[in-house]
């Protein structure tokens, strides 16, 4: 048994949102659909593959970010820069994460499988 499903379209007639709720029903824009109407499908598809690059792009920029901590780190470390040279912000930030990854590896040396 299909149910229905409220599309809104853009001025192309691309589904543009999906809703369980009806709209503005004096909105044009808004449609009853069944919800496995092909269009429909196709709509939800698109959302799953942006969702998954999305999570790819977040994936990479927290690597990312771990290798500027270690470039600044370098830099600091050879006396390219002076960390207090870095904005008040940056520091707070570097440092938070710093005790963060301090924590998280006492954490990983405790759950060995060799403990009793």
């Amino acid at each position: 048994m299909s149910t229905s499903i409220y599309a809104k379209r853009d001025f192309d007639g691309r589904i543009v949102a999906l809703s369980r709720r009806p709209g503005d029903h004096t909105d044009p824009t808004w449609s009853v659909l069944p919800n496995d109407a092909p269009e429909v499908l196709d709509f939800i598809e698109e959302l799953a593959e942006q969702r998954e690059a999305d999570s790819a792009m977040r994936d990479s920029d927290l690597s990312f970010v771990r290798v500027l901590e270690d470039v600044i780190d370098i830099l600091v470390e050879r006396s390219v820069i002076r960390f207090t040279d870095l904005p008040l912000p940056a520091q707070t930030k570097l440092l938070q994460r710093r005790d963060q990854r301090r924590q998280q590896q006492g954490l990983q040396l405790l759950s060995g499988e060799d403990l009793i």
